[in-house]
């Protein structure tokens, strides 16, 4: 028997299909091959269509399929990962109104932060266990004071996965995991948040029904079939978040442990049974994919917006994109550990929640034209990303989550030595690496909704680990001294804003 899993980023859709025996992943594809566009109309917006994930996504498998010459009608079930905090609205007819607002969209964040102030930052943090931010449902504010033309046709809303898996299955729905990653959810109440719905003034019947995040979610339509080359009437059995997703990849699902990935954004994400939230909403917390209201399950997420996207631009603009990215990592690693005085913040991609919502944009300091050279803006561009990573860390030890063990799969910036050896270097925590990405993870998460899997310890009896990256204890000092000039410049910043 066989499992699909998709991961529908803002940068590709990937399809992988794995071997329920086995757990091997028997092939996987991705599109497009340069990254999917995101359209900017104005500073800090980022829209993309929900038909160019699907066209992609109809590419990944097809391909998937032709590579590995498996029966469609041996593909038991679907499971999708999603980028998290997109809005798509749909009309009765399931018709898409307007492109999607996306996760890395600051236009919400002013309406958002109003809100907060308006309900009480007590009742927010207590009920959503966050400010509502900028956030989708704050997203879906603005559409209704911007757009109201648009707004008026709406029938559902719902997360890029809901939409994707409405595409298969023509039936829309979402989870509680979903809701709270968009504000919708009430941890108090146990529901949909009338409190906000009402603030807002959106009908409750804008949400789409509930399911639980493993279960039969809905099949395959028969046109659906011929168009992707799947067999009609395949469940799709799981949908999740990309980042709950890649937890649940790397069997990251109890208290305590914690998953990281560094894609064109960064996340740590740590898992949690009791209720927390920070004060200030820099770090985040929503229902982890096996919360139920029987078993409390919180993942608290650091997100940065600019990671691996900071990463992209320097092989775009510094290496004029005819450096590839394994000569970029043995450039920067002639280069001592602080750039000899370089300092960059990866802040470039939007508002960051960690910064309070604030936009200060990515900055280059100390940079000498008689001293430096394009290795030392390649490495200071990693440990800039990594030293962001240890900012939002330090706050998450404000609320328990303390990294002593970080999981990730081998992949992204992961597959840069001098990012691992300096996550691990600053933060003292031990890195493991893992042959497991977010379209592999979706489809194990297919595999335990559809029952084939009786537990997780089943689901993830096959996952290896690829590699540890221990702590070097002997360049401490120099991993501190230069976090310190950076946290000293990102200060600065803060404070000029």
């Amino acid at each position: 028997m066989y499992f699909l899993g998709y991961d529908v980023g803002s940068s590709s859709v990937k399809a992988s299909l794995i071997n329920g025996e086995t757990g091997e992943c028997v092939s996987a594809d991705f599109f497009p091959k340069q990254e999917m566009k995101i359209t900017a109309v104005q500073a800090g917006w980022a829209e993309q269509h929900p038909e160019l994930w699907w066209e992609n996504l109809k590419l990944a498998t097809q391909s998937v399929m032709a590579q590995s010459k498996v029966d469609p009608k041996n593909i038991e079930a679907i499971g999708i990962s999603y980028q998290m905090h997109g809005l798509v609205v749909v009309d009765k007819n399931n018709q898409v109104l307007r492109p999607s607002i996306i996760w890395c969209d600051s236009r919400a964040a002013a309406i958002g932060d109003q809100a907060f102030d308006a309900l009480g930052s007590e009742k927010c943090l207590s009920s959503l266990l966050n400010s509502p931010g900028n956030f989708t449902a704050s997203k879906l504010a603005w559409v209704k004071a911007n757009e109201p033309s648009v707004y008026a046709q709406i029938d559902r809303i719902m997360l890029p996965g809901d939409y994707i898996a409405l595409r298969l299955t023509g039936e829309a729905k979402t989870t509680i995991s979903g809701l709270s990653e968009g504000m919708f959810w009430d941890f108090k109440s146990g529901g949909i948040s009338t409190m906000l719905m009402q603030h807002y003034g959106f009908p409750e019947s804008m949400i789409p029904e509930i399911v639980p995040t493993f279960s039969e979610q809905g099949k395959v339509s028969a046109g659906v079939a011929a168009e992707l080359g799947l067999a009609p009437g395949i469940k799709v059995t799981y949908r999740g978040g990309d980042q709950p997703n890649n937890a649940l990849s790397l069997n990251v699902l109890n208290p305590g442990e914690i998953a990281t990935t560094a894609g064109t954004s960064g996340v740590v994400y740590g898992v949690s049974e009791e209720v927390k939230y920070d004060p200030y909403s820099r770090v985040n917390t929503f229902a982890h994919v096996n919360h139920t209201p029987e078993l409390n399950r919180l993942g608290v997420l650091l997100c940065i917006n600019g990671t691996g996207i900071l990463n992209s631009w320097m092989n775009k603009n510094v290496g004029n994109s005819s450096i590839d990215y394994v000569k970029m990592n043995e450039m920067a690693a002639k280069v001592p550990i602080g750039s000899e005085g370089v300092s960059i913040l990866p802040f470039g991609n939007g508002a960051e929640r960690v910064l309070r919502n604030k936009n200060i944009g990515s900055q280059i300091s100390g940079l000498s034209f008689n001293t430096h050279s394009q290795a030392h803006l390649f490495r200071a561009a990693q440990e800039g990303i990594v030293f962001s990573f240890n900012y939002g860390m330090e706050i998450m030890k404000e609320i328990g989550i303390n990294a002593s063990v970080i999981r990730a799969g081998k992949a992204n910036m992961f597959l840069s030595p001098i990012f691992r050896e300096t996550l691990a270097g600053i933060s003292g925590a031990t890195i493991e690496l893992y042959n497991t990405d977010g379209s592999v993870g979706a489809a194990r998460g297919a595999a335990i909704g559809s029952g084939y899997f009786k537990s997780f310890a089943d689901a993830f009896g096959s996952l290896k680990k690829l590699e540890t990256i221990e702590p070097d204890t002997t360049n401490k000092t120099q991993y501190q001294e230069a976090y310190e000039t950076w946290k000293s410049l990102l200060n600065k910043h803060l404070n000029n804003q």
